[in-house]
């Protein structure tokens, strides 16, 4: 048994008796369920520092099985998502993808970094919702090691006339190849190069660049795709 100080966000908040709350924060080292006392009383100190999005840091008690919330300092509440019901929607879509991927005692640094930048990116600025999501789920994929191969045509390994990504094969394929790959969809250079440096850019640059909305359009259903065929 012990007292525990980590920073967090709340990715899940569940009402429990008269005034009590179970949270659950998404932490560096994963998951953690955890029983806010109080933390529905109008005056409660726990009260801000429980809700669904809320990141802060936060000091826990680890009994034998379970913890307890024992205080918090808020950091970010990201109001611009409560306010905004497209936004909040967005919002909840890419927390449940965290939900299903992540666990107790896991190394979730990246992925916290990647969830937190993609909340800012929603909340702060008028980026496309769906290109940020878009972002997020091809990036999360390869935080869990489903990255795509994209330097070269993943059959005959040429290099040249790279035009299709295949979701069999998992990454691109040249023009032959991808005739033999009915399920493979077609790409333009711009949405071939939106895919190569979401994979490699630094995790803080992985939204700073833009495309048109045909190419976006290409890549939302990509990540779509891709995300679901790891995931199920």
């Amino acid at each position: 048994m012990a007292n525990i100080k980590t920073k967090g966000i709340i990715i899940a908040e569940n009402n429990m008796g008269d005034f009590d709350k179970m949270v659950t924060i998404l932490t560096p080292n994963g998951k953690i369920g955890c029983a806010a006392r109080g933390a529905r009383r109008p005056k409660s100190q726990l009260m801000a520092g429980t809700q669904f999005l809320c990141f802060g840091e936060y000091m826990l008690f680890k009994g034998s099985s379970t913890y307890t919330l024992n205080s918090c300092d808020t950091i970010e509440i990201f109001y611009n998502i409560r306010t905004d019901i497209d936004k909040l929607q967005y919002a909840a879509q890419i927390t449940k993808l965290i939900q299903e991927v992540t666990d107790e005692n896991q190394n979730t640094y990246k992925i916290l970094q990647l969830y937190l930048n993609t909340l800012y990116v929603i909340s702060e600025t008028d980026m496309n919702l769906d290109f940020a999501t878009s972002i997020f789920k091809i990036r999360l994929m390869c935080l869990l090691g489903f990255t795509p191969r994209i330097n070269k045509c993943v059959s005959c390994e040429s290099e040249e006339n790279i035009q299709s990504f295949s979701f069999k094969d998992n990454g691109f394929k040249c023009a032959s190849c991808a005739k033999q790959d009915t399920g493979a969809v077609q790409i333009s250079d711009s949405t071939k190069n939106a895919i190569k440096y979401i994979i490699m850019a630094p995790a803080k640059k992985i939204f700073s660049f833009s495309i048109s909305e045909d190419n976006m359009k290409q890549l939302n259903l990509i990540a779509k795709i891709y995300t679901e065929d790891k995931l199920n």
